[in-house]
């Protein structure tokens, strides 16, 4: 059994399913489930129908239609005949979720988010699974939410690993083509839970290792795993192999491998994990698998842009000791404060982290009572993963160098 999954981008107008289809025709479909996202930027989308459904009533209406005209339009592109049964399924499942969001009495936003953003994957899954069985790739459409059951932590649900493996050996057939969602669950009154951040990766990681498949395959629109993102780095080179350790490490510093929650159950199987391209499904792309390192061996950079970092010190110029750090921890934690690098002295301290929430003036205010504060924003965070002095000294150049930390395998540097 192979586990495939397909990402928003991969399907995200009737070229993209189509091009879906292709892809099976040049790798095989038997024995195969796939695990489909939203298509294109339906979540985003959905995102804007919650926040209208709580702050601006006046534009919900409006949005929905948007989400609903997207899709219907991808209908029309993959389906000639306007009478197919996939025009009124779509269509039950948009007036299920109007007859929600006309419904509901719930008033927390993370059970609304959780029974409304689903639909997206629901959607599409309903109209590939149609259009598949259309061109003759008779198809099995399964509702992820009765395999996959979850606490009720909306927004980022905990697997009941033991319900679900049931619930997945019980429904469904290895010999069959299976199409599912990715990213959601559901809880014990059979509410719509999702997996939070990589949802449908973790989606297809959880049916792998249930299942014990053979593989799991993320197709891309990137031909692999790269050392580097070409967007900021140039010559990025393609990893043909990279460990199940080494691509936590990578995910760890910000790299955006492969989510750590979604190897770990692949790691304990030793599943291996490939990451192709959609465009061309033949190349090999890469595998994580176990292995020691990456292959070949060459510096990883990792780019975290709007960073904040600050450097404290004592107001009586006495050690910074357990307890002051201690005291910073508890104020990060406090504000939300993701933090990416540490570094400290016995009069100071220094931190690197995310201001995901917009806190930092009030953790500030709150520092100053007791240190003294050095704070630079919008700096940049870089990390080379299997670094030489070579890899360092093209990328400090012409950058203003604020902290360097250098450990084994690992250095960050801080810029400005």
């Amino acid at each position: 059994m192979r586990v495939f999954k397909f990402g928003g981008a991969s399907v995200k107008d009737a070229l993209g399913v189509k091009n879906l289809v292709s892809v099976l025709e040049q790798v095989g479909y038997e024995n195969t489930l796939i695990v489909i996202s939203a298509m294109g930027k339906t979540t985003n989308a959905m995102e804007v129908v919650i926040g209208n459904y709580f702050n601006n009533q006046a534009e919900l209406q409006s949005a929905l239609q948007e989400v609903i005209k997207y899709h219907n339009q991808i209908i029309f592109d993959l389906f000639e005949n306007e009478m197919h049964p996939v025009f009124n399924t779509v269509k039950v499942l948009f007036d299920e979720l109007k007859a929600f969001l006309k419904t509901n009495k719930s008033p927390d936003y993370n059970f609304v988010y959780d029974q409304v953003i689903g639909y997206g994957e629901l959607v599409s899954t309903t109209i590939i699974s149609a259009y598949l069985n259309e061109v003759g790739y008779k198809n099995n459409w399964i509702d992820v939410r009765q395999l996959i059951k979850t606490d009720d932590y909306y927004r980022r649900a905990n697997v009941n690993w033991d319900q679900t493996q049931t619930n997945i050996l019980t429904h469904v057939n290895t010999k069959q083509l299976n199409i599912t969602q990715g990213f959601l669950g559901s809880d014990k009154n059979n509410f719509t839970t999702t997996l939070g951040r990589e949802g449908s990766d973790y989606t297809a990681a959880i049916i792998a290792y249930c299942l014990n498949a053979e593989s799991v395959t993320i197709w891309k629109d990137v031909p692999g795993v790269l050392n580097a993102d070409p967007r900021y780095f140039e010559n990025a080179q393609l990893l043909n192999v990279i460990s199940y350790t080494e691509a936590i490490e990578l995910a760890f510093y910000g790299a955006s491998v492969i989510h750590p929650k979604t190897l770990q159950p692949l790691q304990r199987k030793e599943i291996p994990l490939h990451v192709k391209s959609f465009i061309q499904p033949q190349n090999n792309g890469t595998v994580v698998k176990k292995f020691k390192g990456i292959d070949p061996v060459v510096p990883c950079f990792i780019l975290k842009q709007n960073q904040v970092l600050i450097s404290l010190s004592t107001l009586d110029f006495s050690y910074v000791v357990e307890e002051n750090i201690s005291e910073i921890f508890n104020l990060l934690s406090k504000y939300k404060m993701k933090v990416d690098v540490i570094q400290n002295s016995a009069i100071s301290f220094s931190v690197c982290f995310e201001n995901n929430y917009n806190n930092l003036e009030p953790l500030l205010l709150h520092l100053k009572a007791k240190f003294k504060v050095t704070c630079h924003n919008n700096v940049s965070l870089y990390t080379i993963r299997h670094f030489n002095e070579q890899a360092i000294q093209n990328l400090e150049k012409g950058k203003s160098v604020l902290l360097k930390q250098m450990y084994q395998n690992t250095v960050q540097i801080v810029t400005k």
